[in-house]
């Protein structure tokens, strides 16, 4: 038995805020112009709330915040779905931990490298020590609840740095997943380094084929789903206008002072969270939901798979060991897709 066909699929791929971006499109002639518009949308992303550029929208108005200031409309649907992340998670994904993140090490784009700097580092010391001071203080309230926006008007206290780094990313993504299939008129899959967002029509399926997983496979995108070549691989189809986000504790890691650290903090302690699951891997309608959940699945650690089963999310989970845990509707291994994957 062969796997179905599909029809032509064309893919762009580069790298972008120190990870790999894709686009694939069910319509070739459209694949410049789709990567013009992925670009484009990325450009506007990280240029409204970097936390590593000095020009970004966030960076300038960081002053002006602490009194409440208008922010630009993408600013404001970022945080807006920053803060909706941690409602949906209790918590677990903040996007206030950007003192954290700066006082472990990383305080420049991965691209570059983090500084790793040592504890015994005079800057470091100088950096964890406010850091620690001013969290000690404020770290029974969780730092996303102390952040206002109403409508366009964003209120920051003075010291939270926020940092939008996984909201903003998968937001990015269905972003310009839609744009492409607006614009352009083609089915599209935009992947930003494992935030996965579809929009249009999948790939069509050859009717010649003679097999009863094309009718399975109609619709669909078929996605590898594997976080490193060392962990275990799943094909899984993905219903066309649905989303999918892994989040990983082997990726995005750097030595400080002897320790290994990764990017995903657990708000209780502003340290990397315990280190139960490898990846965590949710399919959801939006790319931002998707990575939500896998997130706080990972902070969640072995309170994530009861959590995850209670709020009706569909996950695969991959362990120290490399065993996998799947919730809801996501397919057993023999019941995955077959066929090309995005």
């Amino acid at each position: 038995m062969r796997a179905p066909e599909t029809s032509a699929i064309a893919s762009r791929a580069w790298q972008v805020w120190g990870l790999e971006a894709s686009v694939l499109v069910t319509e070739p002639s459209r694949l410049d112009a789709a990567e013009q518009l992925a670009r484009h949308v990325l450009d506007a992303v990280d240029l409204a709330c970097s936390r590593f550029r000095p020009d970004s929208e966030l960076a300038l108005l960081r002053e002006s915040l602490t009194q409440g200031a208008l922010v630009t409309p993408l600013l404001a649907t970022l945080m807006e779905s920053a803060l909706a992340a941690a409602r949906w998670t209790d918590g677990a994904v903040d996007p206030t931990l950007g003192n954290d993140l700066i006082s472990l090490g990383y305080d420049r784009d991965f691209s570059a490298g983090t500084s790793g700097r040592s504890a015994n580092d005079p800057l470091a010391a100088e950096l964890s020590g406010l850091a620690a001071a001013l969290l000690l203080r404020n770290r029974t309230v969780p730092g996303w609840t102390r952040i206002s926006l109403d409508g366009r008007l964003l209120t920051v206290p003075a010291d939270i740095t926020v940092d939008l780094g996984a909201s903003a990313k998968a937001v990015a993504a269905d972003m310009a997943a839609a744009r492409i299939a607006s614009e352009l008129g083609c089915g599209v899959l935009v992947n930003l380094g494992g935030d996965i967002a579809t929009s249009g029509p999948a790939p069509a399926v050859d009717p010649a084929v003679e097999s009863p997983l094309a009718v399975a496979a109609a619709g669909h995108w078929q996605i590898l789903v594997q976080d490193t070549p060392q962990d275990p691989a799943q094909q899984v189809s993905l219903p066309a206008g649905h989303a999918m986000a892994t989040s990983s504790t082997v990726k995005r890691r750097w030595q400080q002072a002897g320790a290994q650290r990764h990017h995903i903090l657990d708000p209780r302690f502003g340290l990397p969270a315990e280190t139960v699951w490898r990846s965590a891997s949710v399919a959801a309608p939006t790319a931002l939901e998707a990575n939500a959940y896998s997130t706080g699945a990972i902070v969640k650690g072995h309170a994530a798979v009861p959590w995850l089963r209670a709020q009706g999310i569909s996950a695969r989970l991959v362990d120290q060991r490399g065993r996998t845990v799947t919730t809801t509707s996501w397919p057993a291994v023999e019941l995955a897709g077959v066929g090309s994957h995005g």
